[in-house]
């Protein structure tokens, strides 16, 4: 095994330990196993995990095989050392790059940050609490007497035009019900 296969096979084994991991990889290249819908694909990501049902993750001299789901199928998949370009694990988010396997049609791509890119317009940062204007409370001094409250009586509806005043209906149960 060549030295840079054995740094793509520490890397991985490394980030795997430490939980996901993404590999990035050219699905076009001899050797590469995924689903035909994806096999077209010059950069492809796909998520490793020891913890993924199955747990049948190898990473062995020849390169990394496992079951994985795409769209509720599984597929076992195998990526060649010479396919896979780049990993990233998601727990520690550091990222191995290896540009000399990178599709060449990756590497013309022009950087996505660059300065002819127009930016949208940042938000008006909010004032930090030292420049807040501070709210401040008050007590409200209430007029509270012995005497008990005096509602106010409610005014009963008129009965309707052309027929005896109708009878003083019960109260309705509330809405709202107890389930156990």
């Amino acid at each position: 095994m060549d030295k840079k296969v054995s740094d793509k096979k520490e890397r991985l084994l490394a980030a795997l330990d430490q939980g996901m991991v993404m590999i990035h990889l050219d699905a076009r290249r001899p050797g590469v196993l995924v689903p035909a819908s994806l096999r077209g694909e010059a950069h492809l990501r796909l998520n490793l995990s020891y913890r993924f049902d199955p747990p049948d993750l190898t990473v062995g001299e020849w390169g990394v095989r496992s079951t994985l789901s795409f769209s509720g199928a599984r597929f076992t998949v195998a990526v060649p050392w010479s396919a896979l370009f780049a990993i990233a694990s998601h727990v520690t988010k550091e990222f191995w790059m290896y540009p000399e396997e990178m599709p060449p049609e990756l590497l013309q791509q022009p950087p996505v940050a660059s300065a002819s890119v127009a930016r949208p317009p940042q938000p008006t940062p909010v004032p930090a609490a030292a420049e807040r204007p501070r709210a401040f409370l008050r007590e409200v001094q209430s007029e509270h007497t012995d005497e008990p409250e005096s509602r106010p009586e409610v005014a009963a509806a008129p009965p309707p035009e052309g027929g005896p005043p109708d009878e003083p209906q019960p109260p309705r149960r509330g809405h709202l019900r107890l389930v156990k």
